[in-house]
């Protein structure tokens, strides 16, 4: 027997977007390149937002540039 997958809705993707910044950014801070985080789902779930509803979420290489920004400004502290 196998499992189908249901799509994720767009209220079910807003409704995870803290957990996938969070996962987000903890790829950032471990220090994966943009071309491994790419390959990730919280990517893709970032990415569906951002092309659904631009005016209201960021792009998800936006995202990882700040965490790295941020990242950054944090060590020098």
């Amino acid at each position: 027997m196998t499992k189908t997958i249901k799509p994720k809705t767009i209220a079910d993707l807003e409704s995870g977007f803290p957990s996938y910044c969070k996962a987000l950014r903890l790829l950032v801070e471990a220090g994966n390149s943009l071309e491994k985080v790419k390959r990730t789902i919280c990517w893709d779930y970032l990415q569906r937002l951002h092309s659904s509803l631009p005016k209201i979420y960021h792009s998800p290489e936006y995202l990882f540039y700040k965490f790295i920004r941020t990242r950054l400004i944090l060590k020098e502290i």
